[in-house]
């Protein structure tokens, strides 16, 4: 089967159909990828209608477990993603608890599965993410080209991640980190395989765009009243555009805990083929 192997600003003119083939393809793979977020929004947008009979926060909650065990069983998550998910939930719920506690966003509404001032549904927003990437990984095929190395890549997250709780006591270094990611993410590559056709897109591209689709799902999710913004209490208002840089960096932080993961499994499981 014939390979193409390009970035998408060098198509050649003989392979625009085909390339017009696969975008199609290429997008709707992406809509499925994406079957969790779409999901957990379209309940937060109904959720309105169940608000005389359960809190809201409780039907999200009750609702996103029922819809990552509907996919579980239903074959369109695997066991290790499930995994993936429930650790990213976890981190979510860190975050959460700690940006609720200093002031950064609130969940004004009451609800039994708060705690702290938290509804324990939160963490899906994060684990949505995870979920995301495990079924564009899985449904692409995905290889990375020039990984940084397991420490370089492992320290970068680990700072992302650190600096979403210290910029509120110290100086915000997420533009630091951001050199640091510009630098040993440089040559990281990665492939992406649509019908036998190998694509390729820069690692840190890849990072952008998904912070700002991200950001785009966070002005609907905060529309529909899944948390407000200190400047959204009076009246809804766009998020700030800095939160694309705090989301940018939260997918950086996402992909290299999967990318590590699924090195980790692969390298197991030739050991033990070995």
């Amino acid at each position: 089967m014939k390979k193409l192997d390009c970035y998408f600003g060098d198509l050649n003119p003989n392979l625009l159909k085909t390339f017009i083939r696969h975008l199609a393809i290429f997008t709707t793979q992406q809509a499925l990828s994406c079957i969790f977020p779409v999901l957990v929004f379209s309940m937060l947008a109904l959720s309105h209608l169940f608000s005389g009979f359960i809190p809201r926060y409780d039907f999200m909650l009750i609702a996103c477990i029922a819809i990552q065990a509907a996919m579980f069983f239903g074959g369109l998550e695997t066991k290790d993603e499930v995994v993936v998910i429930c650790v990213f939930h976890l981190l979510g719920l860190m975050m959460e608890l700690f940006k609720v506690h200093i002031g950064s966003w609130s969940y004004p509404e009451a609800a039994y599965s708060k705690f702290a001032g938290v509804p324990l549904y939160s963490g899906f927003m994060y684990a949505s993410v995870a979920s995301y990437m495990c079924q564009a990984w899985r449904r692409f095929d995905l290889e990375i080209i020039d990984w940084p190395g397991h420490w370089p890549a492992r320290v970068c997250g680990a700072l992302i991640y650190l600096n979403f709780f210290t910029n509120h006591f110290i100086i915000d270094v997420r533009y630091y980190i951001g050199l640091l990611i510009l630098y040993f993410f440089r040559r990281s590559v990665v492939k992406f395989n649509i019908q036998g056709s190998i694509y390729k897109m820069p690692v840190i591209l890849s990072f952008v765009l998904i912070g700002f689709f991200i950001w785009l799902a966070e002005n609907v999710a905060t529309k529909l009243g899944a948390w407000k913004y200190a400047y959204q209490h009076k009246t809804w208002a766009m998020v700030n555009y800095q939160k694309i840089s705090s989301w940018g960096f939260l997918v950086i932080v996402s992909f290299i805990i999967i990318a590590e993961l699924k090195m980790l499994k692969k390298n197991t499981e030739g050991q033990i083929t070995e």
